[in-house]
């Protein structure tokens, strides 16, 4: 009897909490549920990951972390990282650091990361999440002193597999293939792989060259350079997300930045289609790994150290955070795309151009998405910006946060010039406001479309 009523009790738990979630998921309005209902049994979940800078990440009371630096890397879901980084700085306020016009949406990558890079209207940062050549005295010289530092890291065979695909028309090492074979090149790679060009990184070890490493380490020391590497990687960087964990991977980034469920729903940015990929055999991507074998190291370390965290809260607790996370993410999308999961759609299918993405080249194809036109989306409670910016391809929205941030430093120049400048009286305050720079810059702060021209 005794053991039926504990199973009668532990029952009635769970339909609690299935039912708390439901109603949360269902008449959260703005989303702002919690999971205490996650958390019921769970005594793990509030147990904590190691505080950065003496910033707690237990509690979901304590203040959102805002000083953030994350490293872009290539083809391994970060600009779907990216997007979320860039719609929680709108959302908080917050200054996103963003290249200058010459560097266009990257920080002037290949070149090693300099402050130089950093367009002068948007600093001092609080946020910096595009793509460079990392440089940790660089970064720290301009990002504030408690910035956490995350990076993510993809599986070395699917992530060459990728970049194969998307920079062969660009890449000089991946040009010189007969027939843009990725079996041909692997068969003999130092046949086409040139290490002094300028676009030799996307051809080997691409993420060792992103964190700001030598990517061309000898075979016989390329070991012990991994290992050392991984542990400098280590000291910066208080998480590597896992691309083929990305979930689980966002489980720990909210707590690390004590942030709120709502602050990592996405939806999957800048992929191909299946006719642009290739499959990969067991024995190719063999060859893959030992060619980019320091990235083979890196990811391996991470992968285990991502476990290893995922571990210590409890996985059976982190499974369900991952499927209140999916069911929240779901139900945000479905408000935003009519009740339906979006349609992935090739650039020429896309009817608002601003939401087509960028094209590499003609011989692999980007997908993304559009927002139905004749979809309330009142009745979710959902804005249309904010479904609008969870779709927004990369170059896009950079170059909306360039516009915005831009208005808005000068905006704060002629305020403060404002207080310093004596009160003009009669017809000549009439004058200034007719100024024409003013002017100007009421029409750019209006402006939806184009590209806003700024000195440097």
């Amino acid at each position: 009897n005794s053991l039926w009523k504990m199973s009668q009790k532990k029952l009635f738990l769970v339909l609690v909490a299935v039912t708390t979630i439901s109603f949360l998921l269902h008449h959260g309005g703005h989303l702002s549920w919690t999971l205490e209902a996650f958390r019921m049994g769970c005594s793990s979940m509030r147990s904590s990951l190691p505080s950065v800078d003496g910033v707690s990440t237990s509690s979901r009371g304590r203040p959102k972390h805002t000083s953030v630096a994350f490293l872009k890397t290539h083809k391994t879901a970060s600009t779907t990282v990216q997007n979320m980084l860039f719609r929680f700085a709108e959302r908080n306020n917050l200054t996103v650091g963003l290249p200058i016009t010459a560097c266009d949406h990257q920080f002037c990558y290949p070149r090693l990361f300099s402050r130089n890079f950093v367009h002068p209207h948007t600093t001092p940062p609080d946020i910096v999440t595009s793509h460079m050549r990392f440089s940790h005295s660089e970064v720290r010289r301009f990002m504030p002193n408690n910035t956490i530092y995350i990076t993510i890291l993809r599986e070395p065979g699917a992530m060459f597999e990728s970049l194969f695909s998307y920079y062969n028309q660009y890449c000089q090492s991946f040009r010189r293939v007969p027939n843009g074979s990725l079996e041909t090149f692997l068969d003999h790679p130092w046949m086409y792989y040139r290490q002094e060009e300028n676009d030799s990184m996307y051809a080997r070890n691409t993420l060792t060259f992103d964190l700001g490493g030598d990517k061309d380490r000898l075979p016989a020391n390329a070991a012990a350079y991994a290992k050392r590497f991984a542990a400098k990687v280590e000291r910066v960087f208080s998480l590597v997300m896992i691309s083929e964990h990305f979930d689980e991977s966002l489980v720990l980034l909210r707590r690390l930045l004590s942030w709120d469920l709502e602050d990592v729903l996405y939806v999957k940015l800048n992929m191909r289609t299946a006719s642009s990929k290739n499959r990969l055999s067991a024995e190719l991507r063999g060859k893959i790994r030992a060619w980019n074998a320091i990235d083979t190291a890196l990811y391996d370390h991470f992968n285990t150290s991502l476990w290893r965290q995922l571990k210590m809260l409890g996985l059976a607790c982190v499974a369900r955070e991952v499927q209140l996370l999916r069911h929240a993410r779901d139900q945000l999308v479905r408000g935003c795309f009519g009740g339906r999961l979006p349609q992935l759609r090739s650039a020429s299918q896309i009817v608002n151009k601003d939401l087509r993405p960028w094209q590499p080249s003609s011989k692999v194809s980007i997908v993304g998405y559009d927002l139905p036109t004749n979809t309330s989306i009142k009745g979710s409670g959902l804005q249309q910006d904010m479904c609008m910016r969870m779709i927004l391809p990369e170059v896009q929205y950079t170059r909306l946060l360039l516009r915005s941030q831009s208005v808005r430093y000068r905006s704060r120049l002629l305020h403060r010039h404002a207080q310093h400048t004596p009160r003009p009286r009669g017809p000549q305050r009439e004058r200034i406001a007719m100024n024409p720079e003013v002017r100007h810059l009421g029409k750019q702060g209006k402006s939806p479309k184009g590209t806003l021209r700024v000195s440097q």
